[in-house]
This record gives C-alpha cells, sequence and structure tokens, in this order.
C-alpha cells in the first residue's frame, strides 16, 4: 500500500503510451501508476509521478520494481517468460500471470491451445524447414501467410507468401537468423473486428461493443465503434466468444480478441492481454475506458460499466514521410478552431515516419460524419494538411 494513500500500488512494465493513458485513468482513482521505463523520455517517462528506469529484460530490474509495487502488469507483451514464472513462483502478484500472457507473447502456442479446445482458427502449422511450408500450402493454396511466433505488432512479423520461390528465398533467411514461424491459411473477409473485454481475478467479466477495425500496411488506422452493421447475434458470439476464452485461459485485466469476420463466421486472429489500440475510443465513448477497466480487474475491484455513450470513431495519428515545419501546437490551435469537438490524445512522443503519435477521438450520431472528421483531423494532426483542400486563414 501507498502509506500516503491507504491504496494499492499498480506497477506497469513498459513506459508506452498504454502505460501513459493507465496512469491518466490511475489519477482518477486516486493512484499514481508507478511504471517500469527503459528510458526517462518514453512516453510515461514523461508524466508518471514514480518512473523506475530498468529494462523489461532484465530479470533484476524487474524483481526490484516488483518489490515496490503490489501488483504487476504490462504495457507489453515482451517481458522473457522465465521471468514472470519466476516473480509469479516467488509470490508476486503478477496479472495477467504468465499461463495466460504465453498465450499473447506466442502466437504458435495460442493458436494450438485454441484449436485444441474448438475455437474458430484458420488452418496452420509450425515451420522448422522450408519444405513444412511448401507442403502447407500444397495443402490449403497459396498464398499462404507467414508469422513469427514470438514479437511481431503492427504488421510486423508478418509476410504474405505467394508462391513457392517466394517462400524458398525468405523462409531459410528467417530461420537463420533464429525466428520462430508459423503458416496460416489466408482467410477471406468481410473485415476485421476486435472484441475487447476484461476479467477480474474474482472471475467477473465485462464486454464493450463490438468494433470494426481499419488497416493499412497491417497498421490499425481507424476503429469504428460500434461496428456497423454488425447483427445482435455476431455481437453476441464475437463477445461470447471473448469471455470464454479470457476464462480459459485465466486471463486478469484487458483481452482483445482481433477477429475476422468471414462469409463462413468469425475466425480467431490473435490476441493481446493488455490496453489495445482497438480501445481507444472508450476514453471518451464509453462509461468506462479500457485503461481504468484494466486496473480495475488487476486490483480484484468490482468492474465498470462497458455501455456505449454515443457511436465513437478513432483514427491513429501516425507519423508523415516528412515531420511538417509547423510545429505540433500550432497544428493543435488549428485543429481546434475547425473541430472544437475533438477528442485528442497525444503520446508526447518524437515525430518520425509511420510512427504511433497519439489518436483522436470524434464522438457524435453519424458514422460516416465521424469518420470524416477522424480522418481529417488525425491527418492534420500528422502532415500539417487538410485532405479536403480547407484553408486555415
Amino acid at each position: 500500500m501507498d502509506s500516503r494513500t491507504g491504496l494499492p500500488v499498480v506497477g506497469m512494465v513498459g513506459g508506452g503510451q498504454l502505460a501513459r493513458m493507465t496512469h491518466q485513468a490511475a489519477i482518477s482513482l486516486g493512484q499514481s501508476l508507478w511504471v517500469l521505463a527503459a528510458d526517462e523520455n518514453d512516453s510515461a517517462g514523461l508524466v508518471a509521478g514514480q518512473v523506475t528506469i530498468g529494462h523489461h529484460t532484465d530479470f533484476e530490474a524487474l524483481l526490484a520494481f516488483a518489490k515496490t509495487v503490489d501488483v504487476l502488469t504490462f504495457d507489453h507483451e515482451h517481458v522473457p517468460a522465465e521471468h514472470l514464472i519466476r516473480l509469479a513462483a516467488e509470490g508476486f502478484s503478477v496479472r495477467p500471470g504468465p499461463d495466460a500472457l504465453v498465450f499473447a507473447q506466442n502466437k504458435l502456442l495460442m493458436r494450438e491451445r485454441l484449436a485444441a479446445e474448438g475455437y474458430p482458427c484458420p488452418p496452420f502449422a509450425e515451420v522448422s524447414t522450408v519444405e513444412d511450408v511448401v507442403a502447407f500450402a500444397a495443402g490449403q493454396s497459396w498464398p499462404v501467410v507467414l508469422k513469427a511466433a514470438k514479437g511481431g505488432y503492427d504488421g510486423r512479423g508478418v509476410w504474405m507468401l505467394d508462391s513457392e520461390q517466394e517462400a524458398r528465398t525468405l523462409v531459410p533467411e528467417l530461420l537463420a537468423a533464429g525466428t520462430e514461424l508459423l503458416v496460416e491459411r489466408r482467410v477471406e473477409m468481410r473485415r476485421e473486428l476486435c472484441a475487447l473485454v476484461a476479467r477480474s481475478p474474482f472471475g467477473q467479466g465485462a464486454a464493450w461493443p463490438v468494433v470494426e477495425t481499419v488497416q493499412s500496411d497491417g497498421i490499425n488506422t481507424e476503429v469504428l465503434a460500434p461496428a456497423p452493421g454488425l447483427t445482435a447475434r455476431r455481437v453476441d458470439e464475437a463477445q461470447d466468444l471473448a469471455l470464454r476464452i479470457a476464462e480459459a485461459l485465466g486471463v486478469v485485466g484487458v483481452l482483445a480478441v482481433e477477429l475476422f469476420e468471414t462469409d463462413g463466421g468469425l475466425v480467431i486472429n490473435e490476441l493481446a492481454m493488455r490496453p489495445h489500440n482497438s480501445g481507444h475510443w472508450t476514453m471518451d465513448g464509453s462509461r468506462t475506458s479500457q485503461f481504468e477497466q484494466h486496473l480495475r480487474a488487476v486490483l480484484d475491484y468490482p468492474l465498470g460499466s462497458t455501455d456505449l455513450l454515443a457511436p465513437t470513431v478513432m483514427a491513429n495519428v501516425l507519423g508523415a514521410p516528412e515531420t511538417p515545419k509547423m510545429g505540433p501546437d500550432e497544428r493543435l490551435h488549428h485543429l481546434f478552431a475547425r473541430f472544437p469537438e475533438a477528442r485528442v490524445h497525444l503520446y508526447g512522443k518524437g515525430e518520425r515516419p509511420g510512427r504511433k503519435l497519439g489518436h483522436v477521438n470524434f464522438v457524435g450520431s453519424d458514422m460516416d460524419e465521424l469518420r470524416t472528421r477522424a480522418k481529417l483531423a488525425a491527418h492534420w494532426l500528422s502532415h500539417a494538411e487538410w485532405l479536403d483542400g480547407f484553408q486555415i486563414h
């Protein structure tokens, strides 16, 4: 307990934007989230009240940090599993626990576990040689999707292979570099969805409205909440699927289940056991944000209401190919002059091409209008140009 407040201390490993936004939620609960960051200039390192500098791969740094907090949770999934197992064995509260988190850390283990329990997954195979890919494609047809079992995100660690020749060129290089691989059938889908849920140690679960996620080059650019045109039956199916997975794996905290909507139903893409990009809309469009809910869950507080306040569109602010001459302060000035209702969340990051610098939420009633405004606003914040030619003077 923090002797100053009488409240438990939550420690988050990782100092990125998720830790930064979780810190914001902690303030409202009377807490100041303590963060283990690799650098004091990390996104959360700039704002959190208690920042310890240390790397998530350093067990001694993790151990020292764990001794200062009541419960340990995560900004990302990259902490070595063996470190978390040791911490849990020594009696530290790790949420989600290593037995659950491993299925978000290793896509092959995730596929094997979910497929064995009958959850809807695409056909897949472990890859030890290039012949494994060639044989898999012979049974499924090209193209196939090659994935790194560990460490991939935002389109990294995923390769679309259109032919045997491509496989014979790429796979040996990746295996020689020590990359653990699996191959999956390419899913013919209508769109991508995400079912975001939370679960507490007590076993209470909560589900937000199912959203549609829009991708560009493997990076999420937009989230539409709720997913337009999704039937009530499909919503129930997706939420039930995510809640059952959370229960089966023993997840504590927020769980994002990324889904493909196909003509034949829902297919699971990937899992994330932490606040997730697909849930940033909840900061303004839901009664309880994913960040507050994650804190409630890891502290075993009763979970908050996940009711939709109004349709919401989130657009990511992605770094421009060239940093604009106009500074971010002036860009904000002009954005608010045009769209005073915009809800802007910037992460305090230096600008570089394609980097997630922040996101902007628009809440209202007309989804098409919200999408238009969100796209315009996000592009303006990153590029300092209006896509529709709007003149600022």
